[in-house]
């Protein structure tokens, strides 16, 4: 005997249906795992390495080098867009950000996004500081580099390249796969994608700290990004699927 279906249903079953065909395949999704799991142990891998070059050796001459071209550079437009490029990471200014995106995410209903976002937010900063207080290599010196402002604490690796490859580089994520190609979408990625990518010229541009630092922080806050991806990937058909929200539909 066909069950029927109550008109209340409707709506929810029709949300089950939307989401089951808009995700991969089971096989599809393990393979997307697989790679992703694979670019993680190659990132901790060249992570390690680099790590392991700097604990053993004082310095490397082409981070003097890098430094010098870039601090060549004497455009005034230059130098204020690497100013303000920094800015965004310095507290509370990466609380407030971080805070804000956060909520926007579960004001939408992004339940599941906003779970995940807010632990990178927690997440980066702490193994940042972890790192740091187990290397603790000191920042450059402004007898061999000029120096912007004068910043405490260790250098590598950088903890703004690693909140913004971390933090920004997530949310440029979800900015892909949850809103439809638009201006909006493609303003957003522009946004987020171009801090990402400037940060670390502008660390070493502002003297805080050495090219070997910010690449460092590449690579573990790549680390940190993939992870989340894979946590956040793992997590939503287990915990979210029938979230309407976070279904995307054309109108």
């Amino acid at each position: 005997m066909k069950k029927k279906i109550a008109p209340n249903d409707k709506p929810q079953n029709a949300v089950v249906e939307s989401v089951k065909k808009n995700t991969s395949s089971p096989g599809a999704r393990r393979s997307k795992a697989l790679q992703f799991q694979v670019s993680l142990g190659i990132i901790l891998v060249a992570f390690g390495i680099l790590t392991f070059l700097i604990v053993t050796m004082p310095s490397f001459s082409v981070d003097l080098r890098i430094t010098s071209g870039l601090q060549s550079i004497t455009n005034p437009i230059f130098a204020g867009l690497m100013t303000v490029i920094s800015w965004v990471g310095y507290s509370p200014q990466s609380f407030i950000l971080s805070a804000v995106i956060v909520i926007f995410l579960f004001i939408f209903g992004y339940y599941w996004e906003g779970t995940v976002s807010l632990a990178v937010a927690a997440i980066v900063p702490i193994l940042n500081l972890l790192a740091k207080t187990l290397i603790h290599r000191a920042r450059p010196s402004g007898d061999l580099v000029n120096v912007v402002n004068q910043l405490s604490g260790y250098s590598f690796p950088s903890g703004h390249v690693m909140f913004y490859t971390g933090f920004l580089g997530f949310i440029c994520f979800l900015t892909y796969i949850l809103i439809k190609p638009s201006w909006i979408r493609t303003l957003l990625l522009a946004a987020f994608g171009s801090h990402v990518f400037l940060v670390g010229i502008s660390r070493i541009y502002l003297g805080n700290h050495w090219a070997s630092d910010v690449f460092g922080a590449y690579l573990l806050g790549g680390a940190c990004l993939i992870g989340s991806i894979l946590f956040y990937r793992w997590g939503k058909p287990r915990f979210f699927a029938n979230q309407p929200a976070a279904v995307v539909k054309d109108k």
